[in-house]
């Protein structure tokens, strides 16, 4: 991926080039120890991200024109050619119509195919009027204008992982949840960001709002998130060789749930979808017995027990609709929610709903929440499956139940027929996973380190890096990694199962040939490097050995937390 980011380099060598031209007093010598460096500074350290940045409520991804500047010097290019240096907060205004971009200042003015690439030496990328928590937006890394039809084109953010969660994770959790909870956070972004996905789009591989995770760049990074950044540079959270699908929401309501109970199959919309092993419920205090009954989901969410994120504002919530108030909210919504698949039979607009007898729950997650339901007319039963569902059907104000573990309070008449109906919840979002309120409260009260945190909520994960191949393949006969730890505890992980006879490493520096097993059934190798890693950041180098078969293969990571089964680790 890192060949994307080729405009810089570009942009280096035209920096230099005007050097040589303007300043032919500076030796040689010193001009290219000036290249070097700034090639350097400008190599990336980790994977590189596209991401596509939308308008400034987020309205569409898809634009015919735009204004952008440089904080720095700022160079554009028509498919990686330079075609014009620009001033520090030069305006650019770019169009797009019939297959060509105009590039204009009040100075030039040039036409080109495209695509459209833009970097800023030494300074940060802007789009004139694109605000981001209320501030004008900026970026690290480069921008690519690409077509995505006769007359738009998307607005591409090329940038390194690790800067790019620098403009996630004080999005995504608030920096006063404290230095663990934000380290925590990190890992998860990063595995959401460099686990595999179907993209919605050709040209980018996430996006910038809550439909990928938000990302406000540069402009709304803070120290202490930065920091959790890089003290958690390089790691995953792993179960086997997978990256783990790192879930979170804003509050549990202490008590998670498994995925197969939230989530259905994104292929084949199954419902409830199959298993994720370190997504399972679980309880916050480990002596709450599940609450997958009526009875103890009605004790639990009408109650406020001890648990993590019992300090969030929706760690218990009630909600209250009239019978006839709720019939006009499930009519307005009913249409909507049908065109998912998961409400039977299905309800059209204009659709006759007949008066509520009652909200009956069949069935409940461990966490309690709900994963079949029955609205019951006297008419008509309609069935509801599925979390979001059921919280975008009972909405109060206009606003969606903030989770759904909750339980009805069916209150009727003399005569027995529904008067009221009074919802008593617990939780905000989907309750999968990481709990973020769970998360600051462990950190900050109960002094919890990231790790601990998140081997708390994904259940039997490894912390270390991203597992790679290497092999004879060009591409794969050398592979870099970076991490941080605190720890100086590192395995090497290694599957074998080709029989490669050695691998060469070099740790901080440090080459080292470890041997290995050829064994047929030794597959999986584990090899101590602890004494090699240095409290920090490492930098580790894999080397395929050159005088293996080019038919063999090693996938092999640095393990940097063991998985433990104590409720926390050491």
């Amino acid at each position: 991926m890192k060949n994307i980011l080729i405009p810089i380099f570009i942009s280096v060598m035209f920096a230099a080039q005007c050097q040589a031209q303007y300043m032919p007093q500076i030796p040689q010598a010193t001009l290219m120890a000036a290249q070097e460096a700034i090639a350097q500074q400008q190599k990336p350290t980790s994977e590189v991200v596209r991401v596509g940045i939308g308008t400034t409520n987020f309205g569409t991804y898809q634009y015919n024109e735009i204004t952008i500047f440089g904080t720095g010097d700022t160079q554009v290019y028509d498919n990686r050619m330079l075609i014009g240096n620009y001033g520090a907060n030069k305006e650019i205004k770019i169009t797009y119509k019939s297959g060509l971009f105009n590039i204009s200042t009040p100075e030039s003015s040039e036409t080109v195919t495209g695509p459209v690439q833009i970097t800023s030496n030494f300074g940060l990328l802007g789009v004139s009027g694109l605000k981001r928590a209320g501030k004008q937006a900026l970026y690290h890394g480069a921008f690519e204008l690409v077509p995505n039809g006769e007359n738009t084109f998307n607005l591409v953010n090329m940038i390194e992982v690790e800067e790019y969660l620098k403009g996630v994770v004080p999005n995504e959790m608030p920096v006063s949840f404290g230095l663990e909870a934000l380290k925590a956070q990190s890992v998860a972004a990063r595995n959401y960001v460099l686990s595999p996905r179907t993209k919605s789009s050709a040209n980018y591989d996430v996006v910038d709002s809550v439909a990928s995770q938000v990302y406000f760049g540069a402009n709304t990074e803070k120290p202490l998130s930065n920091q959790a950044v890089r003290e958690t540079e390089g790691l995953v959270a792993l179960y086997g060789w997978d990256l783990i699908l790192a879930q979170y929401s804003s509050t549990a309501g202490g008590y998670t749930e498994s995925y197969s109970n939230a989530f259905s199959d994104p292929k084949t919309k199954e419902f409830p979808s199959s298993e994720k092993p370190y997504l399972t419920a679980k309880p916050d205090i480990i002596w709450q017995t599940p609450l997958n009954s009526e009875d103890a989901a009605q004790n639990y969410y009408k109650s406020k027990p001890d648990a993590y994120d019992m300090r969030s504002p929706y760690f218990r919530w009630e909600k209250e609709w009239t019978a006839d108030e709720l019939r006009n909210v499930l009519k307005n919504n009913l249409p909507a929610q049908s065109a998912t698949g998961f409400v039977k039979p299905s309800f059209k607009s204009g659709d006759f709903l007949d008066e509520i007898s009652e909200i009956k729950v069949l069935k409940r997650g461990n966490s309690g929440k709900i994963i079949e339901m029955e609205i019951v007319t006297p008419t008509k039963t309609y069935k509801v499956l599925k979390e979001l569902v059921i919280r975008r059907l009972f909405t109060k104000d206009g606003k969606a139940l903030p989770s759904a573990n909750v339980v009805f309070d069916n209150i009727k008449d003399e005569n027995g027929n529904l008067e009221t109906i009074h919802a008593y919840g617990g939780g905000f979002g989907h309750g999968v996973g990481m709990s973020q309120f769970g998360a600051g409260f462990m950190g900050a009260e109960l002094h919890r380190t990231f790790s601990e945190i998140l081997q708390h909520y994904y259940t039997g994960i490894v912390l270390g890096t991203k597992p790679v191949i290497i092999s004879s393949n060009n591409a794969q006969k050398e592979v870099t990694q970076r991490f941080y730890t605190k720890q100086k505890f590192a395995n090497l992980i290694i599957d074998n199962k080709f029989s490669v006879s050695k691998i060469i490493v070099n740790i901080n520096g440090h080459e080292q040939i470890f041997k290995l097993e050829n064994g047929f059934m030794k597959r999986t190798e584990i090899i101590d490097i602890s004494k090699y890693i240095q409290t920090g950041e490492n930098v580790i180098t894999f080397y395929y050995p050159s005088d293996e078969s080019d038919k063999k293969a090693l996938r092999l990571y640095v393990e940097l937390v063991k998985q433990n089964d104590d409720e926390f680790i050491r």
